[in-house]
């Protein structure tokens, strides 16, 4: 431990003037100069500039059709930019419970897209050339109990038997050789999960974008959407515009402008900070292996070292309603702390929030909904997912029979009287962090 630990451990969680913005933007180049207005018609309009429109629009565009992405804000504002940089295999229902109310062979075909995805992002990130700090690291994924360990240790074997993941167990006595914490429980390595600088992703597949000759303009909020013969009639802040096809895919950030989507995603804030510059050998005794990581909380934790290995990247949900940056920063900095008590002397320099969709039954969802392609719903691990559904969706405008997928047009469920404002979120949240401090407390007592 540092020598001037006592003396830091005064400071406030958060520097004075943090930023409230995303970590991965800093030292970004300025984004390309795009255009204030967009084009009047166009083949396929996509509304939503993220992951999934980005992926979308490769496709149309490379296939032939002119293609106009919008967005309400900045391209990439949204989460595509503000997430944790990990990569999973996304899928969240194991295979046993997706039998019970799929089939077998349902399940199985969802649970491989999972895999599929993953395969295909860092494809992606090579044959597009695009320079994001892409790293097949593994993940921890940490037990937060020692029932939850033994849960682990089974689910991994039998994920390991039934679908080839590829994984291995650590014991909470090996624990210091994958995470510098006594916090957990053990856990278990996921070998082929990934990191990436999401917003050096964004801005690579922004750049293939505008080469491929996609129209892309910020600033311009779609209004309604409209079918008409041949098409469909968009009305924007900026005009009124034409579209034989249309896509849209704005997962957290889903508004009334599509009611029936709206009804169907839930909009969850995710926070995360990120520390100043740290000792070279603290982190390396953190993160000794540069694994991503995460735990079995129910509200879960994820963690990593920053790409240059100086920082730690901290995120997760720290109370029952929204938050703010200014609020939730030392919440998290205390969490932080407590896994990893070496980093109670230092301070945060970034603060930030992004809004993820999950689902009612936790999955992914893309179909045709009165014409309207979507793809959204990644449940809060959505790298890889929406980005392989994004490209999907361009596969199926374009009418190729590769851009099927097995979560096409599986039931999209939504609840009586839910609107978009998930009212009950407040209240589940509370629930579950007391749950998961309650099972600590009573898994350490036992340890000793």
């Amino acid at each position: 431990m540092h020598n001037n630990h006592a003396t830091l451990a005064a400071k406030a969680p958060l520097i004075d003037g943090f930023s409230d913005k995303s970590y991965w933007l800093d030292g970004l180049p300025p984004s390309p100069v795009l255009p204030d207005l967009p084009v009047a018609s166009a083949d396929v309009i996509i509304v939503g500039s993220g992951f999934t429109g980005l992926n979308a629009a490769l496709e149309t565009a490379r296939g032939g059709r002119t293609t106009l992405v919008l967005d309400a804000g900045d391209p990439g504002w949204g989460c595509s930019t503000r997430n944790g940089g990990q990569i999973s295999t996304s899928v969240k229902p194991s295979l046993s419970k997706l039998t019970a109310r799929f089939g077998p062979d349902r399940a199985r075909a969802i649970r491989s897209e999972g895999q599929a995805a993953l395969d295909w992002i860092g494809q992606r990130i090579t044959d597009e050339q695009i320079t994001c700090d892409f790293h097949q690291s593994g993940r921890f994924h940490a037990a937060h109990t020692t029932g939850h360990y033994e849960t682990l240790a089974r689910d991994a074997e039998r994920m390991q038997k039934e679908e080839g993941i590829d994984s291995f167990i650590v014991p909470r006595a090996e624990q210091h050789r994958e995470l510098g914490t006594d916090a957990y429980f053990g856990g278990a390595v996921f070998t082929r999960h990934a990191s990436v600088n999401p917003a050096k992703y964004h801005r690579g597949l922004l750049e293939r974008a505008l080469a491929a000759g996609v129209h892309v303009t910020g600033h311009c909020a779609v209004l309604t959407i409209e079918r008409v013969a041949g098409g469909f009639l968009l009305h924007t802040q900026k005009g009124q515009l034409r579209a034989r096809d249309v896509i849209v895919a704005t997962n957290g950030y889903t508004t009334k402008l599509t009611p029936w989507l709206r009804r169907r995603v839930i909009p969850i804030g995710s926070y995360i900070i990120a520390t100043e510059p740290l000792p070279r050998s603290l982190v390396d005794r953190l993160f000794p292996t540069n694994r991503i990581a995460s735990d079995t909380c129910k509200v879960v934790y994820y963690y990593r070292a920053s790409p240059d290995r100086q920082r730690i990247l901290f995120g997760g949900r720290v109370s029952a309603s929204e938050s703010d940056p200014a609020a939730s920063g030392p919440r998290l900095h205390a969490e932080m702390c407590r896994i990893f008590p070496d980093l109670a002397g230092y301070q945060a320099t970034h603060s930030w929030t992004g809004t993820v969709a999950y689902t009612f039954d936790e999955l992914a969802h893309t179909g045709v909904h009165d014409g309207v392609h979507y793809a959204m719903g990644y449940c809060g691990s959505g790298v890889s997912m929406a980005s392989y559904l994004g490209m999907r969706l361009g596969q199926k405008v374009l009418g190729k029979p590769e851009g099927k997928t097995a979560f096409d047009n599986l039931p999209f469920p939504t609840r009586p009287l839910y609107t978009g404002a998930p009212w009950f979120l407040p209240a589940t949240v509370a629930w579950y962090r007391w749950h998961d401090q309650h099972q600590h407390r009573r898994a350490l007592a036992a340890a000793g």
